[in-house]
């Protein structure tokens, strides 16, 4: 469904800014940009890059983005919980959040009012502009509520959804730890946490915002703008084949033609290998190749 709004293009004013997300993003940003430099060794940058694809791609693709938000497949409820805290660790948001905003944008995409991060807004909103600002319609637990029905009254999500800030901790003492048996505990700790934090946030980010400016379409006639972007579905496991899932939002596979690599598809095709994954949702259409635009 999209939706269509006469309001002017969004412009940020100071005033509307919600100065605690400001502040968290600029020393995190700050504090990566000063000490990436200084902590850098290979086995850090390793450690940063496997996190990023724990994080980014189990928890945020095939979690928060193709299992929770769109349910398009299913796993037994103990891997699912699994899942969603890889999600949770990644610092964009608990579960009933992330689900929440990403339906409301599928539900009204493009809509400069009701659609958390619509493209109409510009890139800077679509991108982090609309987190700076974290309006309570679409931040407040009782606005997702309303998209959330069936993940509210989980408690532990709810947890989640309150605390996972605090998951940071085990991961940074982990880290630590490990790090210490290599001589590099610091470094271990700081690549892990802070420059794994900036680099998954803008790869997320880029979907929003790159993948309804630039790229191609499959599916022009798909209501919105959304494209295929190929840098980003490399940064993402696949979620760059962005116009491809505006067409089809359920289907766990992303990627359609042969050169649309989708690594979270085929994390999910080795769950369900594995008898773990069932139910897997893909669209009828996606059987053969559509017509280019």
């Amino acid at each position: 469904m999209t939706s269509t709004s006469s309001q002017e293009p969004f412009k940020m004013r100071w005033q509307d800014l919600h100065w605690v997300s400001v502040a968290f993003f600029s020393i995190v940003h700050i504090a990566a940009a000063i000490g990436a430099p200084f902590l850098f060794t290979w086995k850090a940058l390793g450690v940063m890059i496997i996190l990023h694809w724990m994080l980014g791609s189990l928890g945020i693709c095939l979690g928060y983005h193709r299992m929770l938000s769109h349910r398009s497949f299913d796993v037994p409820k103990w891997l699912e919980r699994v899942f969603v805290t890889l999600g949770a660790m990644a610092i964009e948001g608990g579960p009933i959040f992330w689900a929440g905003t990403h339906r409301m944008h599928h539900g009204f995409t493009e809509d400069t009012e009701r659609d958390p991060y619509s493209a109409k807004r510009g890139l800077w909103w679509s991108h982090m502009g609309w987190i700076l600002r974290a309006r309570e319609d679409h931040f407040g637990l009782e606005s997702n509520r309303r998209f959330t029905q069936d993940l509210i009254n989980d408690p532990y999500y709810l947890f989640l959804d309150q605390n996972f800030l605090l998951l940071q901790i085990p991961l940074a003492a982990i880290l630590f730890l490990i790090g210490q048996t290599q001589g590099q505990g610091l470094e271990f700790m700081f690549y892990g946490v802070v420059v794994r934090a900036v680099f998954l946030w803008h790869s997320t980010w880029l979907i929003n915002s790159a993948c309804h400016k630039w790229g191609y379409r499959n599916f022009a006639d798909a209501d919105d703008h959304a494209t295929n972007l190929w840098w980003a579905a490399i940064l993402t496991y696949g979620e760059g084949w962005h116009n491809n899932h505006h067409m089809y939002p359920k289907s766990a596979k992303a990627g359609l033609n042969w050169w649309e690599i989708d690594l979270t598809w085929q994390a999910i095709r080795f769950l369900n290998f594995l008898g773990l994954a069932k139910n897997i949702h893909i669209d009828k259409p996606w059987q053969s190749k559509p017509a280019k635009s």
